[in-house]
């Protein structure tokens, strides 16, 4: 079981950095984009809550218009016990509003996989905004809840994005 897992985890890793460099690649056409974040936030279940940090990268490719594809990989755990985490995978379409602009609110939504000892599936659904800053370099806001049958994982990212 743990062979999978690692196996797992190294498919995410070269499919995340096959992603980042496609983006790369595409960055002056501006037809993809990446990012990093930190994210403190909360994990909720019925009757509890805890405080929490998610980081990671990702990177979107357009398809038309404002639609894009993306997908992101990350890791997140609650702030008492960060060893506890869990590796967090997903894919995700997202609609970029004014893009061309300063200031480009996004909305996102997509399929998330946890993975530790086993795995969860979860949906994720957020808003945001790139504030680019300079042509190709600017400031990644965003609200991200991740949810599976009884529990949301609520993040605020603040992040670095780059095209």
């Amino acid at each position: 079981m743990k062979r999978i897992h690692c196996r797992l985890m190294g498919y995410l890793c070269l499919a995340l950095l096959m992603l980042a460099s496609a983006t790369r690649a595409t960055a002056q056409e501006h037809n993809a984009q990446g990012y990093l974040f930190f994210a403190p936030g909360v994990i909720t279940s019925p009757g509890s809550s805890r405080a929490s940090l998610h980081f990671g990268g990702g990177g979107e490719g357009f398809l038309h218009k404002g639609f894009a594809a993306g997908a992101e990989l990350g890791y997140l755990a609650p702030w008492s016990d960060f060893g506890s985490g869990i590796g967090v995978f997903s894919l995700d379409g997202q609609y970029h509003f004014a893009r061309g602009q300063k200031v480009v609110p996004f909305v996102t939504a997509g399929y998330s996989l946890g993975f530790h000892n086993g795995h969860i599936n979860l949906f994720n659904y957020g808003l945001g905004a790139n504030i680019w800053m300079k042509h190709n370099r600017g400031l990644r806001l965003e609200f991200r809840d991740h949810v599976d049958s009884s529990n949301h994982y609520i993040d605020f990212r603040i992040g670095y994005a780059f095209r």
